[in-house]
Formats: C-alpha cells, sequence, structure tokens
C-alpha cells in the first residue's frame, strides 16, 4: 500500500501545473454537497499540501530565485543585440540592399543564440521543479502511508477532481503536519542540461 500511495502522489504531483506551489483557480461559492461519508475513501490536495508544506515554501522560492536568476543571465545577453537591433533599423532606410542582407546576417546568429540560450534555461528550470517535486514527494510518501493507515483508508485520490461531497476522509491537513514535523527546507541547484543543436540556416 506504501508503494501505492508513493505512485498516486507521484502521478498527482508531476502531472500538474509549471510551477511548483502553483494554486488552483478558487471556485466560484457553491451550496455545499455534504452527504454521509464513505468508509475508506481519503483525498489528497497537492495544491494546497505544495502551498502550505515549510518545504513546499522553500521549494518554491528556490525556484523563483533560479528563475531570476537565469533571466536576468538571457536580459543581459539580449541588452546589447537589442541596442544593435534598434540602431539597425534607425539607419535601414539609409543602406543599400546589399549592406541591409548582410547587417541582417551578422544580427540573426546572435539572435539564434540569445534565443537558445532563454529556451535551455526555461528547460532547465522545469527540469529542476520535476527534481524538486520528486525529492519533496519522497519526504512525503512515508507521512502518506501513515496517514493513509491511521485513517483506515481503502483508496486514496485527488482533492481536485472531486466536485464536492463530504470531506472527512480529506488527509492533506495532516500530511501537511507531518510533513513540517520531518522536514522544512529542502537545498538544490539548477540541473544542467545539453544545448540542442542550432537548426541549419535556411539556403
Amino acid at each position: 500500500m506504501k508503494t501505492t500511495a508513493l505512485r498516486l502522489f507521484l502521478s498527482i504531483a508531476m502531472s500538474g501545473a509549471p510551477v511548483l506551489a502553483q494554486q488552483a483557480a478558487p471556485a466560484p461559492a457553491a451550496q455545499p454537497l455534504g452527504g454521509a461519508a464513505i468508509p475508506g475513501l481519503c483525498l489528497l490536495s497537492r495544491e494546497a499540501l505544495f502551498a502550505n508544506a515549510a518545504v513546499g515554501k522553500a521549494a518554491s522560492a528556490r525556484l523563483a530565485q533560479l528563475a531570476q536568476e537565469a533571466q536576468a543571465e538571457v536580459d543581459a545577453e539580449r541588452k546589447p543585440l537589442d541596442t544593435d537591433i534598434q540602431a539597425f533599423q534607425a539607419e535601414a532606410a539609409k543602406l543599400t540592399p546589399a549592406q541591409r542582407t548582410q547587417r541582417e546576417q551578422a544580427l540573426q546568429p546572435r539572435l539564434q543564440a540569445v534565443q537558445a540560450k532563454g529556451q535551455l534555461r526555461g528547460r532547465e528550470i522545469e527540469a529542476t521543479r520535476a527534481k524538486a517535486l520528486t525529492q519533496i514527494a519522497g519526504y512525503a510518501q512515508p507521512v502518506i502511508a501513515s496517514a493513509y493507515a491511521q485513517h483506515k483508508c481503502g483508496l486514496l485520490i485527488d482533492r481536485n477532481t472531486v466536485f464536492g461531497g463530504n470531506m472527512a476522509g480529506d488527509l492533506t491537513a495532516d500530511v501537511v503536519k507531518g510533513l513540517d514535523a520531518k522536514i522544512t527546507t529542502i537545498s538544490f541547484n539548477r540541473e544542467t542540461l545539453p544545448a540542442q543543436p542550432a537548426a541549419p540556416a535556411r539556403q
């Protein structure tokens, strides 16, 4: 059952949002459906877990920092290129067709390089996010298994797929509390991925 809980948690976590602690859009207010509790049916919200657990907050803050650093790196390379592009656009009317072509050909590989760097850094941040989610899922697995056993669950589902009903089997608060008692922070650096080969220039 522990393996089943971990697989479910990983499936829920990795199928989610592009940021670690992204929360679902708030639903409009509606009449509670209520009803009788279903024995053995338990629920867990990955958004609430990552948003409220201390380790999830720490991971989100670290990811935001890494994303800002990556963006600053790309912006630093893009700034002089933007200056040269603006200068070319201002002078284009005074240039001969051959001169314009020459300037364009000189600018194009620089632009492609900056774009490739931005795409690479984006993939690296996403790979870092995925790895952090997996790490947190590993820490959360025994906590989930413990709550699962304590509540005598027979089935664990994603709370966010439920339209309504009796939420007595929601394990989220217990898992957040247990995870906080186990770990409060996480440390990681940006993943490094190989650059993709540049597309061949069109003739």
